[in-house]
């Protein structure tokens, strides 16, 4: 959502949290968000009945189709992830004999998105079809600079980095390498870099801070754990919807400056397990003082007994809809180091400390709540629950934040600490704010891409490289394929 970056002057500007906000332009993302988009790559998730049912529902509720990657307007589109889509005989049969690779590529439906993914069985590492970063960007780094510069790449398995090596240069603090300790043997190993990039998670990037005795001057490392307050609603549909088959989310309904709502769907297991957990009581018994609204649900809170069997005796007649809401910047949410818990091998461990919601951030919710049975109701759901779900520490965001001003932020508008030279952050924690809702991995990965080339250009002597050729794509090389097909596990 452009509304989140620096210089937005569209009439919705107010919606947002505008305190904090990415220190530079949404149009200057754009080049990274497409090589991104070309290297993984991304492209319009596969979709099946869910997806169709959750569509329709949205044009029925009046809402526009939005065609531009740029979310301006509240509208619906068919969700776009990095998921292969299926070819051969994916998406054509449930028989496992042949959902075998080659003869299935892509993704075959097995709706275990959630869980991990691994199939089709024996394809490549690479050919997975779910793109994560140890099925894209990992087999391209073991491989591309052996290719271009006869150099490898060096990847440390099954070890910690427990702290950040610095040494003073001036008046000024610059970063020198990294110590890490060997899981398997505890013995400890340190690597001199000219430069050093935090990529550890909205937690453990604080806490390795921490622990290393980095300078934090404005208190603000740690602070402004951020997520979006999800919310969980499913409506019970007299059709079939197929919610366990294929993507977990494949289609969605966005709303500047509130969020957005994304179709779900899951196999049993972690279906039962969503309808179960609430921080509202359970429906039809009891509450725990809940005081949002049912905003014309059936119900309010997890299910229990009946009520749940007759969700779960069929969940392919089922509608799953997960609210992701823009959440504020917190301060006083945040990761320390904890004092009452035992140190781990690694040192201090994190603690994490959240506070209550803002106004906003709970406005924000209950508006996608409405919205979401409403779309529920238009896609004929006989019966709708909102389970009211607790906090959920997922899509974490904004521990060690970029930032305009320095007085509430961590990071430049490079991703480079403020108080210690050559180090940069590259995951999560870089995040500015909630990012207006969508989920966060692309944005992270299209910000890690624009600080490599940020690194590259200052500390190595080179030339800025977005805009001028396309990356090479991991599924479009056919060497990458075979060296990858015979490694190790």
């Amino acid at each position: 959502m452009p509304g989140v970056f620096a210089g937005y002057a569209g009439a919705d500007a107010p919606l947002y949290d505008r305190d904090h906000v990415f220190p530079f332009g949404y149009s200057e993302l754009v080049p990274y968000y497409e090589w991104v988009e070309h290297t993984l790559p991304v492209q319009t998730a596969a979709m099946g009945t869910k997806e169709e049912v959750f569509l329709h529902a949205a044009g029925k509720l009046g809402l526009p189709v939005q065609a531009s990657k740029d979310i301006t307007r509240a509208a619906y589109r068919p969700q776009e992830n990095a998921i292969l889509q299926p070819q051969g005989t994916a998406g054509r049969t449930q028989n496992p004999r042949q959902l075998v690779y080659p003869k299935a590529q892509g993704c075959t439906f097995c709706g275990h998105c959630a869980q991990g993914c691994i199939e089709p069985i024996r394809s490549p590492v690479n050919l997975r079809a779910k793109r994560s970063t140890h099925a894209s960007y990992v087999p391209m780094a073991l491989t591309a600079d052996r290719w271009a510069h006869g150099k490898a790449v060096t990847l440390v398995p099954d070890a910690f980095a427990v702290r950040i090596e610095t040494a003073q240069a001036g008046s000024g603090t610059v970063a020198t390498g990294v110590t890490w300790r060997s899981v398997a043997t505890g013995e400890t190993g340190t690597e001199q870099a000219k430069v050093v990039v935090l990529a550890a998670g909205t937690v453990e990037t604080p806490r390795l801070w921490l622990n290393s005795g980095l300078p934090n001057p404005n208190d603000q490392v740690g602070r402004g754990f951020t997520n979006h307050y999800y919310d969980y609603l499913v409506g019970r549909l007299p059709v079939r919807t197929n919610s366990s088959k294929g993507p977990a989310s494949a289609a969605r309904m966005d709303f500047p400056g509130y969020g957005s709502v994304e179709a779900i769907g899951l196999a049993p297991a972690p279906q039962a397990q969503s309808m179960a957990a609430s921080d509202a009581g359970i429906a039809g018994f009891y509450d725990n003082g809940f005081d949002g609204g049912a905003h014309g649900a059936d119900a309010v809170g997890r299910l229990v007994g009946l009520r749940l069997k007759r969700f779960l005796a069929d969940i392919d007649h089922l509608l799953g809809a997960l609210v992701i809401t823009d959440d504020d910047v917190e301060a006083d949410s945040r990761v320390t180091l904890s004092t009452t818990m035992k140190p781990d091998a690694h040192g201090p461990i994190a603690r994490i400390e959240l506070t209550k919601r803002t106004a906003r951030t709970i406005r924000n919710r209950e508006f996608l709540v409405a919205r979401t049975v409403e779309l529920l109701r238009a896609a004929g759901a006989k019966e709708v629950v909102r389970v009211n779900w607790p906090p959920l520490l997922v899509h974490m965001h904004g521990t060690l934040r970029m930032g305009l001003n320095e007085r509430n932020s961590v990071l430049d508008a490079n991703a480079e600490s403020r108080w210690v030279s050559r180090l940069f952050v590259a995951d999560n924690s870089a995040l500015a704010n909630a990012l207006g809702g969508p989920n966060p991995t692309l944005t992270t990965q299209a910000l890690a891409t624009r600080t490599a080339e940020k690194i590259f250009v200052r500390y190595f002597d080179g030339e800025p490289w977005v805009g001028r050729e396309a990356p090479v794509s991991s599924v479009d090389s056919s060497v990458t394929h075979a060296v990858l097909a015979g490694l190790p596990g």
